[in-house]
């Protein structure tokens, strides 16, 4: 009759393998149900065009570690960078957006317009001239 051991080790590496893999699947699905429910609240808000003026801009980089290859050759890691302008309408409440490098480029802090978006999306900024 064989005798089957019981392996603390293998059991142990066994359970952490799992719970660090739910951790991570868990983290994962709750940020996609959140992209999907902030999608879907979006639109279903009313598209609204609000007098407001441009009262600040930011950027936000995010850098991208390197890694080496199986040769051993080295490659640099990248960088991305996110843009939010903050509206203040006349009720002098704020909401902050964030939008592409182009509109990020072509307001300037001071801008007073008409304000387009969708909940808390941005769709567009037509300056008064």
């Amino acid at each position: 009759m064989d005798m089957y051991f019981f392996d603390p080790t293998f059991d142990l590496f066994t359970v952490m393998f799992f719970i660090i893999f739910f951790l991570i699947l868990g983290t994962v699905i709750i940020n996609i149900i959140r992209g999907v429910n902030q999608w879907s609240y979006n639109n279903k808000q009313p598209i609204l065009d609000i007098k407001s003026k441009v009262v600040s801009k930011r950027s936000e980089v995010i850098r991208h570690a390197g890694h080496v290859d199986s040769n051993g050759v080295h490659h640099n890691g990248g960088s991305s960078t996110n843009y939010y302008i903050t509206f203040e309408f006349e009720s002098t409440d704020r909401m902050e957006f964030s939008v592409s490098g182009k509109e990020f480029g072509m307001i300037v802090e001071g801008d007073v317009g008409t304000l387009k978006f969708q909940g808390s999306r941005y769709l567009e900024f037509k300056r008064e001239i």
